[in-house]
């Protein structure tokens, strides 16, 4: 039996692979159509961290070129024991996809309002008289997963088809978006061309609250421009601490938030020239590209998830099996609550137009 070091040390070693092979899966993703097949993918699989489609889809993808599995992307991901529970069994001599799973470790305070008075509890220390407890992300572990088609037993009923018509948007989506931004405070208006709104198909003015689309446009790219604009309502406007990011990064934060919620419906999102992951991951400072891309998977994968959560559409599944009820996965149980941090200042930010990237 291995002992506690060399337990600990097998484990350090799966998280460098992981990592290394996370850097090589951001590192493929060169063009504007390789970030939107990796946002339709997430949006798919939206149930897992943007970090984690990304290694599930490379190492499916390897599975797929040695025929290990039928389909070069996966359809239904779960645990070992989350396949069991649904009547399935992980096939002999099928390797699991490795992920990113949370350590999470107890805090205690007797002033929780205080950041700094937080102290971490043994795994068997109680806390003190008054004081409270919190749970929050410490670390990492590796865990795995498996796609439906690596497993055997029980049927599993095939993905919903949920592709609408061409050029056309579905049922309830537009409603929904529209309730969603008025639920902002803001107006949503349909204009009759681009020629109103400075060339672009969708406008968002924070100054007056008004949210334009052109309505000369298929009520498929008006609804996809709906939730680009959207997008900036929830991530960029002047009391968000996010709204003082470079402004490329908000067009491709805003433009991959209407790829995922429009993949999340069947439909198609072009990726245009903004989206190149060559050009603006290398715009933050102090940041390299591959941080970048992750960091903005992962906000965008939120709250593309939020949206989705709030519609009254039909949607492709989030990539859990049916059946599956938990609605936190056991490899990647988030922290309940974490302990607060000291607030930071918001920048100042202008009221200020930001149009949909033509």
């Amino acid at each position: 039996m291995a002992t506690a070091e060399e337990a600990r040390a097998a484990r350090d070693a799966k998280l460098d692979a992981l990592h290394e092979r996370l850097t090589g899966a951001v590192e493929a993703l060169v063009s504007g159509e390789d970030w939107r097949r990796a946002l339709e993918f997430a949006a798919r699989l939206r149930a897992r961290s943007f970090r984690n489609t990304l290694l599930i889809l490379a190492q499916h993808e390897e599975a797929f070129e040695q025929g290990r599995v039928p389909d070069p992307e996966p359809s239904y991901v779960a645990g070992y024991r989350q396949w069991q529970a649904l009547g399935r069994q992980v096939a002999k001599g099928q390797p699991g996809s490795m992920i990113f799973a949370p350590v999470t470790g107890r805090f205690a305070s007797s002033t929780p309002q205080d950041a700094g008075s937080w102290r971490r509890l043994d795994r068997f220390e109680k806390p003190k008289p008054g004081e409270v407890v919190r749970s929050r992300m410490v670390g990492a572990k590796p865990a795995y997963v498996w796609d439906v088609s690596q497993t055997t037993g029980e049927p599993i009923p095939e993905r919903p088809k949920v592709a609408p018509l061409s050029g056309e948007a579905p049922e309830g989506l537009w409603d929904g978006l529209a309730a969603l931004i008025e639920a902002e405070g803001f107006a949503v208006t349909r204009v009759p061309d681009a020629s109103a709104i400075q060339g672009a198909d969708g406008l968002t003015h924070y100054g007056t609250r008004v949210v334009s689309v052109r309505e000369d446009l298929s009520p498929a790219e008006q609804a996809v421009t709906l939730v680009h604009e959207l997008a900036h309502v929830r991530m960029h406007g002047p009391d968000n601490e996010d709204a003082a990011r470079h402004r490329g990064i908000r067009e491709v934060e805003a433009e991959s938030v209407a790829v995922m919620v429009a993949a999340a419906h069947g439909m198609d999102a072009a990726a245009p020239s903004a989206l190149y992951v060559s050009d603006w991951a290398t715009t933050v400072k102090d940041k390299s590209p591959v941080e970048v891309v992750q960091e903005t998977g992962e906000r965008v994968r939120k709250v593309a998830g939020s949206i989705l959560d709030a519609l009254p559409t039909v949607q492709v599944g989030s990539g859990d099996p049916p059946g599956l009820t938990r609605e936190v996965h056991a490899q990647e149980r988030p922290a309940r609550a974490a302990a607060p941090v000291a607030e930071l200042p918001r920048p100042s930010h202008p009221a200020e137009h930001l149009a949909r990237s033509l």
